[in-house]
């Protein structure tokens, strides 16, 4: 195995509390998103800034995903990814977190392309959209000729672990300047040997803890979220006919 300090630990973190336990764990980079529960969605702007003031010197890549479920991005969506880009790494992002298919599952290489040269020279990581991905092979090789700088991966695979294989393959193509960092169920049982069978030398987890709300007064039976549904394929939308109709039935006139 390689000596422990070559081993780059990232720590996905939503909150200023989580990014100061990092560090002080030894994270030595934070990845910060919202909404880790549906993988991590883009950041306030105030959330990186305070996240930045809190840990200063290390390097924090700001998450760019405007919503959940795929990674099929519309150019509206993609306007607001350009512009999120822009405004986080004014703010102190070091890097920005960035990941887009097509719909034959394909990269998109030309939503990629608009990220890079958004960042100017401040790395790009490539989440785990790469998992989606229809081949893994020609994706490692068009993010590289992008300027892509690093790929998070679990190896196509629900856990890197069960993904190791593969991993070990995309470690070995990678070319210089482009790093292939394991992530997904990574914990402390399974991380040296993860490492060990697949020679990265970055590995990425949340570390998510569950702990209980200090909230005394609580009505359960009021939900403030949505139920998701089993399907990530599944896209949330607004209806229109939904919101006409709503609007219609309280203009009329009362009976």
């Amino acid at each position: 195995m390689k000596h422990p300090s070559s081993i780059l630990v990232e720590v996905a973190v939503d909150g200023v509390g989580g990014a100061i336990a990092a560090v002080r764990a030894g994270a030595q980079r934070l990845e910060l998103c919202a909404a880790l529960g549906e993988g991590g969605l883009t950041p306030s702007l105030g959330m990186l800034e305070a996240v930045v003031e809190a840990v200063p010197g290390v390097p924090v890549m700001a998450m760019l995903r405007p919503r959940g479920g795929d990674f099929l991005y519309d150019p509206d969506e993609l306007d607001v990814v350009r512009r999120d880009a822009e405004r986080l790494l004014a703010a102190g992002a070091a890097g920005v977190v960035f990941g887009a298919l097509c719909a034959d599952g394909s990269l998109d290489t030309r939503a990629i392309a608009r990220v890079v040269a958004t960042a100017a020279g401040r790395p790009v990581t490539c989440h785990r959209a790469f998992d989606l991905c229809r081949d893994a092979r020609a994706t490692l090789a068009e993010l590289h000729r992008l300027g892509v700088a690093r790929v998070l991966s679990s190896g196509q695979a629900a856990q890197a672990p069960a993904g190791a294989a593969l991993l070990a393959e995309l470690v070995a193509l990678a070319p210089p300047g482009l790093t292939v960092m394991a992530g997904a169920g990574v914990r402390a049982h399974n991380v040296r040997a993860l490492v060990e069978r697949t020679g990265v030398h970055e590995v990425h987890l949340s570390a998510t803890a569950w702990r209980a709300s200090a909230m005394q007064f609580r009505r359960a039976e009021v939900p403030m979220g949505a139920q998701l549904p089993a399907d990530e394929y599944q896209r949330r939308g607004t209806d229109p006919a939904e919101v006409a109709a709503v609007v219609a039935a309280v203009r009329q006139p009362p009976a």
